[in-house]
């Protein structure tokens, strides 16, 4: 049994006991608590599967957060023009949460 999710904008292939690492929720979410998300696109049930019109009627996903803040690798962002001198070296890491898909209801 697996969904097909929308979380923040990005989709999601939710399996029961799986990590997943979705966009930073925020301050507001600690360790340990449950997050639902409603926006189910798919739902596969042993082989009939659903596909909502736009989302699955009363389906849903419960998580628990495992980790609210992750940091993800560093990304490098190197600018450089020809013959100027001109030479930027810029990193960025994005935030991420770890959920754990406790149940599905579909």
């Amino acid at each position: 049994m697996y969904v097909i999710v929308e979380i923040q904008g990005q989709q999601f292939k939710a399996e029961k006991d799986r990590f997943l690492y979705v966009h930073y929720l925020g301050e507001n979410v600690k360790d340990g608590d449950s997050v639902e998300f409603d926006r189910v696109l798919l739902a596969d049930v042993d082989g009939n599967v659903k596909v909502g019109a736009p989302t699955v009627e009363g389906a849903k996903v419960v998580c628990e957060v495992a980790e609210s803040l992750v940091k993800g690798d560093k990304v490098l962002i190197f600018k450089k023009k020809r013959r100027k001198g001109y030479r930027r070296l810029n990193g960025h890491r994005q935030y991420f949460t770890k959920v754990v898909i406790k149940d599905i209801i579909a």
